[in-house]
């Protein structure tokens, strides 16, 4: 027996149901890569940052997460090389489906117990999303920017429902918008710290 469609389980509904001591036996989720391209790129060398945003409050499956990775990553790679960005998959499947499964052989109805007992067995994993929330992020240079869109809006496919793509305002996956970035390295207080960076308060012991 396959897959149930993914419309079966789209919407959010009851408390999350994640693995656990109590909950084992549960598939391993479909996606595992989560970082693509040039991961170890220095701050400096990807300032443009393009979000791919959430519109609905859903459940994506890792099974999509999988093949909007796989989507993105096959396209830029082809455009720019794999040296020319950083792809992160944002969302990560933690929610734990449930099946009861039904048998549809001949003389079924003597074995199963239909509605009776109907908790279901675990069957795949789901993340929940919520409305504006980052399904995906790449860093790039500005040379790239167009081939990054059109690598996330192929991504549009791969999901339920509908998202959008936004460019940020911040440098790269930091916190801190372009003039405020160019504004602490100018006064010597940004740390480089792989793909983000730190910034110093001012804080800490008296140099005498």
């Amino acid at each position: 027996m396959g897959r149930r469609p993914a419309r079966c389980y789209r919407y959010i509904k009851n408390k999350p149901y994640i693995k656990s001591r109590y909950l084992r036996g549960v598939p391993d989720a479909k996606i595992r890569i989560f970082d693509l391209g040039r991961k170890k790129a220095s701050i400096e060398d990807f300032p443009i940052c393009i979000h791919l945003i959430s519109l609905e409050k859903e459940q994506i499956s890792s099974e999509a997460l999988e093949a909007a990775r796989i989507c993105a990553n096959k396209y830029m790679t082809k455009m720019g090389g794999r040296e020319s960005f950083h792809l992160r998959v944002r969302i990560h499947p933690y929610h734990v489906l449930r099946i009861n499964k039904m048998l549809s052989c001949a003389g079924a109805d003597r074995l199963q117990t239909g509605m009776r007992h109907a908790f279901g067995k675990p069957q795949g994993l789901v993340a929940r999303v919520q409305i504006n929330q980052i399904l995906l992020s790449v860093r790039t240079k500005p040379q790239s920017v167009k081939d990054a869109i059109e690598g996330l809006r192929r991504c549009k496919y791969k999901f339920p429902g509908s998202q959008k793509i936004l460019i940020s305002r911040n440098w790269g996956f930091t916190s801190h918008t372009h003039p405020e970035y160019k504004q602490f390295k100018a006064e010597g207080r940004m740390i480089p710290d792989g793909s983000h960076c730190k910034i110093k308060n001012g804080k800490g012991p008296l140099v005498l």
